[in-house]
């Protein structure tokens, strides 16, 4: 039997006093997008962690679906607000954004060599929650007016990202409920942000929202369904004993599947717009 995450489930400890705490504050529609985010991984674990084995469809089309999703978000609704901002200062907060992105991924995979006490998937997934909600922790503190399109296309990857963290767990012998910590990570980071006012400088905010966009732009990009050597879809078909045929396959589907996400936050914001 293996032993639950005294971590995780201390982290959704915490999850729920901020809750108390935001709501009481106004911030609902931050609370939502938590508690989605926090489902969407917590019940796709489960699912992934359940046997040593996953399934590359549903991979595929979840972070197809996902990363779709969530770069259309990106370019629809972070890129114009930093660009509104201030133009120049708003673009020069992307680059950055990206750019530290990039950084901080391969610093990521550098800390993979060392002995550290928390495993590595659980850590990287957990800094990518912590950044998706601090994204939107700054957004709507900001400008409570938007709708939770953006905020629910931001948190889209969690399900997928959870169903293929669990499974490497599983491959490890490693309990699943290690996710918990970054299944409440969005929701930590997002509904602390939300208390925090930029300055009313558009300079300022143009590379604050700049930064916010290059960073989930990065994160985005890193959810697409890379059906090749050494991926995660990979790693599951080389169990199954038949890589090559698969992966010329699920290719295909990775097309199809990030095209179709791109289009459901169009018709999302067509519907609630």
């Amino acid at each position: 039997m293996r032993r639950l995450s005294r971590l995780g489930l201390a982290a959704v400890l915490a999850l729920l006093v901020l809750t108390w705490l935001g709501l009481s504050a106004g911030t609902v529609k931050v609370a939502g997008i938590a508690w989605v985010a926090f489902l969407a991984m917590a019940v796709a674990a489960p699912l992934g962690g359940g046997t040593g084995r996953g399934s590359t469809g549903v991979l595929v089309w979840g972070y197809g679906l996902a990363s779709g999703a969530m770069v259309t978000s990106a370019a629809v609704f972070l890129v114009p607000q930093a660009i509104g901002q201030h133009p120049q200062y708003g673009g020069f907060g992307v680059a950055l954004g990206l750019l530290v992105g990039f950084a901080a991924h391969t610093i990521s995979h550098e800390l993979a060599h060392l002995d550290l006490p928390i495993d590595r998937t659980v850590a990287e997934l957990s800094a990518h929650a912590l950044a998706a909600g601090a994204i939107i922790g700054i957004i709507y503190g900001n400008m409570p007016e938007l709708g939770p399109t953006l905020g629910l296309a931001i948190v889209s990857h969690k399900a997928p990202a959870g169903y293929a963290a669990a499974n490497r767990l599983a491959r490890r012998d490693r309990d699943w409920t290690a996710l918990l910590l970054p299944a409440t990570g969005v929701g930590l980071t997002a509904l602390t942000a939300s208390m925090v006012q930029l300055p009313a400088s558009p300079a300022f905010r143009g590379v604050v929202f700049g930064f916010s966009a290059g960073v989930f732009l990065h994160v985005a990009m890193d959810f697409l369904p890379r059906c090749e050597l050494g991926s995660d879809i990979h790693d599951i078909l080389k169990l199954h004993g038949e890589a090559h045929e698969l992966l010329d396959r699920l290719r295909v589907h990775a097309v199809a599947s990030t095209a179709i996400g791109g289009l459901a936050v169009f018709l999302a914001w067509i519907a609630l717009g």
